[in-house]
């Protein structure tokens, strides 16, 4: 059936002056399976498994606006290594809204900040009115299910052979209301604890879903917001979920002004709540306004207090008006008392410009030393193009820097030795490589250099999956 055009469609993105959908940040719209890499160095055979990376990547040209990261289709990258060699698939996560724009060869929805929504004249009575699903953010696979996750939305299940799409995902009812991109995996109790907001109350819910991948814990909501906040990430220690309140505000009223969906409001501070798992009450601590993205790993200390490594910005880039303080994303460790509301915040390290860390993640709720971030080589530099090692018993920082731009460090634990690993994409020849390398001296350089059949757009966060199941 030939549907009627829509009069109010956006136009299209100005892509040639986007600066996150030209260069490396460009669209794949390739599809490819392809053995036998390239490599140079090799790939130590005790290395058994695959690297799924998630990331933003229009099926077709956006149209409206886009706004990097929350905008783009799923495409899931994934690098397999056995036997020492390697091979690389990847396909787009299929929601309903891709499949359509496949079916008419066009961009349908626009972008999340437009507030267009397609009619019924144009997508049918099922899909009228609806958003673009965006599960384009994470990969997760726990309680045998691999899911491409969203922000603030249900994920997508796909399959772990094919890397096809099957669907949606609610995860037995845990996720019914949606899930934030980052759930924890809790690597001794095989739980995945997870949130989400959302835009009227109760603002936070949080849930857990047991190893088996049964619902544990329903949406359960969390007392003590009095607005809808945008909340990215999380952690969470043995003995809680941790949640950063910062004041990115969600205010639907100057939307319906013509203005921002989200409102940077500093005079309300950030608020941390401390999620007891054990279903007792909410405690929150009150410290000065600042802004987080993503966090490193949590652990309780035996007084009490908690530990909570992360990385700080003094505001949200692109979504709210630069304030006089300039914003230098850095490394940082907060200790907190929730019984006391005290917080001591200190600096990991005196770089700056950091983002994407990452620990060995079967460390995750115990107390770890290394992290590993992605940041700039020197000061004059525009692109995260560096690897850079932290270790927080010594203070000392050591860095890899192939001169491409790189993406989220992930770490790959193996019987013998234990490895990290990144995909990199060269700006000058627009190639893109996996970086292999050694967790007990990462700055010596790659024991393995992959070369990938087709370029893999700068993109966001990934797994390592051991095994070849």
């Amino acid at each position: 059936m030939t549907m009627a055009s829509d009069p109010h469609r956006p136009p299209p993105v100005d892509l040639v002056h986007h600066a996150h959908l030209t260069g490396v940040y460009a669209s794949q719209r390739e599809e490819v399976d392809v053995s036998d890499l390239r490599v140079t160095g090799s790939i130590p055979d005790d290395l058994h498994g695959s690297y799924l990376r998630n990331g933003p990547n229009p099926r077709f040209d956006p149209i409206g606006s886009f706004t990097y990261p929350l905008d783009g289709d799923g495409m899931v990258h994934r690098i397999v290594l056995a036997d020492g060699r390697a091979s690389y698939t990847n396909r787009f996560v299929r929601t309903p809204m891709v499949e359509l724009e496949e079916v008419r060869g066009e961009t349908i929805w626009s972008g999340l900040m437009d507030g267009y929504t397609p009619p019924a004249s144009v997508v049918g009575d099922a899909l009228a009115g609806t958003v673009r699903q965006l599960p384009d953010i994470n990969i997760v696979r726990h309680g045998g299910r691999l899911l491409a996750m969203a922000e603030s939305d249900k994920p997508y299940r796909l399959d772990p052979q094919s890397l096809a799409t099957l669907g949606a995902e609610d995860c037995d009812g845990a996720m019914l209301v949606g899930s934030t991109a980052h759930p924890k995996i809790d690597p001794r109790a095989g739980e995945m604890v997870l949130f989400n907001y959302a835009l009227e109350a109760p603002y936070l819910t949080w849930s857990v879903v047991g190893a088996d991948g049964t619902r544990l814990r329903a949406p359960t909501p969390v007392d003590g917001l009095d607005a809808p906040l945008m909340i990215h990430d999380m952690a969470i220690t043995e003995r809680y979920l941790v949640l950063f309140a910062n004041p990115l505000v969600f205010d639907l009223a100057a939307v319906m002004r013509g203005g921002a969906l989200l409102s940077w409001q500093p005079e309300r501070g950030t608020r941390i709540a401390f999620i007891p798992r054990d279903g007792d009450a909410v405690r929150w601590v009150d410290t000065d306004p600042f802004w987080v993205w993503h966090f490193a790993n949590a652990f309780d200390n035996p007084d009490g207090t908690v530990t909570i490594d992360y990385v700080e910005h003094a505001y949200p880039v692109g979504f709210a008006t630069a304030p006089n303080t300039p914003n230098a994303p850095t490394l940082m460790r907060a200790t907190c008392d929730p019984a006391t509301g005290l917080i001591k915040r200190d600096r990991i390290s005196d770089r700056t410009g950091l983002e994407f860390p990452r620990i060995d993640d079967r460390m995750l709720t115990r107390e770890h030393r290394h992290i590993a971030t992605v940041g700039k080589a020197g000061a004059d530099h525009d692109d995260l193009e560096s690897l850079w090692f932290h270790d927080s018993r010594t203070g000392r920082d050591s860095c890899f820097n192939p001169g491409v731009a790189i993406g989220e460090p992930i770490y790959i634990p193996s019987d013998r030795h234990d490895y990290w690993g990144a995909i990199g994409t060269d700006p000058s020849d627009m190639r893109s490589r996996f970086y292999l390398l050694d967790a007990d001296n990462p700055e010596n350089g790659p024991l393995a250099t992959i070369d990938l059949p087709i370029r893999v757009p700068a993109g966001l966060h990934g797994a390592w999956l051991p095994g070849l199941d």
